[in-house]
């Protein structure tokens, strides 16, 4: 999912009044537009092998930094493409504009995503969140607002819904990794990855 090249399908699920599209590699199909529940959060975040490689998000942030202005279609780094095989959902979470304030609506998904965090399944891992932009604007402002956005959300996570920060790592992709890269303007672009890295350590 996180391959420009990637063929995997997607489906899409309303939750909250949020867009979420899941890689069909371990979620079954449902009707376009269904609710999304915590027990299908919890199925696609969960899996993570023992031997999966580290992911430092620092680094992850560096190598993001080092893309921007690269030719279209461009392969991200091997730590980008090694995220591709790790547990992960996408969630549309809607901000104000040009902004890192989250919308209202956007908090039942939120609070979905937290339960499912918070259930015994899940409660031993640790979670990276990946901000992402359409490419309307600077590609380097676009790279910092995701980060900020990114940041946003695990501070809703940890504070309101009590996540502990421990479990989250936070980096910004800006609009280098874009679902529709035929459109990188387009809405579908802005999105948040919530992706399992494995146990707290």
């Amino acid at each position: 999912m996180l391959n420009r090249r990637s063929t995997k399908m997607m489906a899409r699920y309303a939750l909250g009044g949020a867009l979420v599209a899941l890689s069909l590699a371990s979620v079954p199909v449902h009707a376009a537009g269904a609710e999304l529940t915590e027990d299908q959060i919890i199925s696609n975040l969960q899996g993570i092998e023992a031997n999966a490689a580290a992911i430092d998000a620092a680094v992850l942030a560096q190598e993001a930094l080092a893309h921007v202005g690269k030719p279209p279609g461009t392969p991200m780094p091997p730590n980008w493409a090694a995220l591709s095989g790790f547990p992960q959902l996408t969630v549309e979470i809607n901000f104000q504009y040009d902004s890192i304030a989250i919308v209202p609506e956007s908090y039942r998904a939120l609070g979905l995503m937290a339960d499912a965090l918070h259930h015994p399944i899940l409660l031993g891992n640790k979670f990276l969140i990946v901000g992402h932009t359409d490419a309307k604007g600077d590609a380097k402002y676009n790279l910092t607002l995701s980060q900020k956005r990114a940041d946003a959300i695990r501070e809703i996570l940890s504070t309101t819904f009590a996540v502990a920060p421990s479990r989250l790592a936070t980096v910004g992709v800006g609009e280098e990794l874009p679902i529709d890269a035929a459109h990188p303007d387009a809405a579908i672009n802005r999105r948040v990855q919530v992706i399992n890295i494995g146990t707290v350590k």
